[in-house]
Formats: C-alpha cells, structure tokens, sequence
C-alpha cells in the first residue's frame, strides 16, 4: 500500500513540535524526520527554521540519494533542509527498517557524549526501552556520510546512540517512536547524572537486563485487535 504522503508530513511536522515541549532542544537546534520509503524520499526540518513558526508545508523533502525532490502533495518544497541531513540519510540506508530519525543535543545525555561516555543501564527503565546501555560512537566530522557511518557502527539493538562531543541520534520504524526514544535517552541520562552525584550507579546483570527487555517488547501494553 503506498504511503499516504500528506499525513507523513503531518506526523513529522508533530514529531519536531514534540522536540521544545519535551525539553530537548533550544532555539533552532535538533530536527525530526521520516521516510517514504515507496517513493524513497524523506521529509525533514528545514534549516534554521524556529519551532514556533514551523508549518507542515515548510518542511524539506529530500530524495535518499541527497538530491530535492518533489513533494508528491503538491506542497512548495521552498526551503533549505537542515544541515543534519546527510547524517539522517545515511541512517536510512543502512537499515530499510527505520521509520523515523531524531538529532537532539539535550543536556543530560549530551553531557555523556561530552565525556564520550555510553550511558549504562544502571536502570530497569533503560533495560525495557534500549535493552542495554546506550551506546557512545567515537567522535566524527560533519563531512559527507562520517557521521551516519559512526552511527551505524556504533549501533546495538537500542533506538539511540550518542556521538562523542556532539550530541544524540535516536530513530525507530516511525517517527513518533524515535521522538520516545530522544525523550527517554534524556530522561535515562538525567537519572544516572543524580545518581552520579549520590554514588556509583550499578549496571544490571545481562541476564537481568534480558528478562526487562524480553517482557516489555513481547508483554507490555495492549494487544491489537
């Protein structure tokens, strides 16, 4: 079934006003996109453009092999697309899976990639949602596909991976699920900060972190009828 184009560009339109309500960006920084993978075009926050004035239509479409594209609804496609694209579509090409791709700098967990720390999973929390720690990728340069590269080498089974001296990239199968992942990678990275100043978190067993994992993706929530 082909993707119904006009509601990705309202889903991700949301996805990026979800960033400043949950406290995860300032000003201009961050940006949210998502995949038509039918048409293998994305659609991502344009560069510089503030949250407050951020319109559906305003968002850029971009082909996946970096090129503009043209919006399949018509919609101008007038604007720049944020610098941090080359790195989202790397994401996208390296795993057909994802959905949705989310850059943020949020305080907390970019206070880790700082430090070019992976944030343990000292938490039952991080154990349900990334199944282990959040992964630190070394630093890398802005140039061409360097950062999506880091990314993807980095990755493990968690939606999120934070990049040394630069901040944090969370993705899911859609973009909803990437903005969660962003949001709990922040929340996840504030526990273990005041933890920190209290004493030394203690990382779960791997088989304890397994049982978190295992219930929350097979168990948790309702089933769909």
């Amino acid at each position: 079934m082909t993707t119904d184009f006009a509601a990705l560009r309202e889903r991700v339109w949301r996805a990026n006003r979800m960033l400043p309500e949950l406290g995860l960006v300032v000003m201009h920084s961050g940006n949210v996109s998502g995949i038509d993978r039918d048409r293998a075009i994305v659609l991502i926050k344009p560069s510089g453009v503030g949250y407050d004035t951020l319109r559906a239509e305003d968002l850029a479409v971009i082909a996946l092999d970096g090129s503009r594209a043209d919006a399949p609804d018509g919609a101008p496609n007038e604007f720049r697309p944020s610098v941090d694209t080359p790195h989202h579509l790397a994401l996208y090409r390296g795993d057909d899976a994802l959905g949705g791709v989310v850059h943020t700098h949020s305080n907390h967990a970019t206070a880790f990639a700082a430090i070019g720390e992976p944030i343990p999973c000292a938490l039952t929390a991080l154990a349900d949602e990334f199944g282990g720690e959040i992964p630190c990728a070394p630093y890398a340069d802005n140039e061409g596909d360097h950062i999506g590269a880091a990314i993807l080498a980095a990755r493990t089974r968690a939606p999120a991976v934070l990049l040394a001296n630069h901040g944090v990239f969370a993705f899911g199968p859609t973009p909803e699920a990437a903005v969660k992942a962003a949001a709990m990678t922040e929340d996840a990275a504030t526990t273990l900060w005041l933890a920190r100043a209290i004493g030394k978190p203690s990382p779960l067993a791997p088989e304890e972190i397994e049982k978190w994992w295992v219930r929350y993706h097979e168990t948790y929530g309702q089933e769909r009828r």
